[in-house]
């Protein structure tokens, strides 16, 4: 019997894996020995070139800190762990950038809900100068 070739999902599955590895700041290496597996079989995962089997994706759930279903997510139901919004490519993409991982760690790091407040409010209205036409309203709380 000839095993399955991987899928859109295996890929979509490995783009997930990725992303949280790449916010938690784990190199493929260090993910690759916390798993027990070669760091190529990572790349393999990330690039939907080899499936995840059920126990190594349970394995990477808990090593990333997510549930299984983290890995499955489309937005459809939104989670504290989902980084996909509502389904855009752009902002998927956005959110493995280096970019935003960074500013992601910087604004974790600022103690003060009230200069997050300021934070947050800097950003909109500079999106407002920048991009009028762009909604920067946060969909959760309207703020």
């Amino acid at each position: 019997m000839k095993a399955k070739s991987p899928t859109s999902i295996d890929a979509y599955v490995g783009s997930r894996v990725r992303a949280r590895r790449k916010l938690l700041r784990l190199s493929q290496v260090a993910l690759a020995e916390r798993i027990g597996v070669t760091f190529q079989q990572i790349q393999k995962y990330e690039k939907g070139i080899n499936r995840i089997g059920a126990s190594r994706l349970q394995t990477i759930a808990e090593t990333l800190g997510v549930p299984v279903q983290f890995f499955f997510e489309n937005d459809t139901e939104p989670t504290t762990y989902n980084l996909v919004s509502n389904g855009r490519d752009d902002l998927n993409a956005f959110l493995a950038s280096k970019d935003a991982q960074a500013l992601n760690r910087a604004f974790m790091a600022i103690e003060s809900p009230a200069i997050r407040q300021k934070l947050v409010a800097l950003a909109k209205s500079l999106a407002r100068n920048t991009h009028p036409d762009v909604d920067v309203i946060h969909p959760e709380t309207g703020a």
